[in-house]
């Protein structure tokens, strides 16, 4: 890979894992909005004194602008994840991908009792979240409306908003939740 594709990509985790936008790195590093983008977009062969600019504002070596990225798998073995439970432990919360840089979302296994509910804060502006009930009948509830899901059901919403799980059944409802925090640009 060019040296340029390596600053593309290592530029655009750097500023999702930090959550700054081109602006606040622009003012981060002294470049115009413009060159970043060009960078980011693989169109741009910056100075060592640009590559310094940047490296000083997101508080990095040098050379980790332009360390080559290794493709390698995964694997999240069940037995090893770590359960969060909330406080009278009705909902129970597996994480299995969480937000790093280059990954801009969060896959979560989730668990709710019978007849129990858990009421969620909103999470970051602009976020998105993704369920798909893996089995029971699971009712979410956001901003006035209400969305009852059975096994085999999928539904999107705006998750910035104050949002509750209910599980209307007399069984556990298991479901996977995927969290997506899009890039603010």
């Amino acid at each position: 890979m060019d040296l340029g594709a390596r600053l593309a990509i290592n530029l655009k985790e750097l500023r999702a894992a930090r959550q700054l936008s081109l602006g606040d790195v622009s003012k981060l590093s002294g470049l115009s909005k413009a060159m970043l983008s060009d960078m980011e977009n693989g169109k741009s062969n910056p100075t060592i004194n640009t590559l310094w600019k940047l490296a000083n504002a997101f508080n990095v070596p040098y050379t980790r602008l332009l360390e080559e990225n290794e493709v390698t798998g995964a694997i999240v073995r069940g037995s090893e994840v770590a359960k969060q439970v909330e406080e009278h432990e009705h909902y129970r919360a597996y994480i299995y991908f969480n937000i790093k840089p280059g990954r801009d979302f969060e896959l979560i296994k989730c668990e709710l009792d019978a007849k129990q509910s858990h009421c969620t804060l909103g999470h970051a502006p602009h976020s998105e979240e993704f369920i798909y009930v893996l089995n029971g009948t699971l009712e979410l509830r956001t901003q006035g409306k209400s969305f009852e899901l059975q096994a085999g059901d999928g539904l999107e919403f705006d998750s910035s908003k104050e949002h509750t799980y209910v599980n209307v059944g007399d069984d556990t409802v298991a479901f996977i939740c995927v969290n997506y925090y899009p890039q603010r640009s």
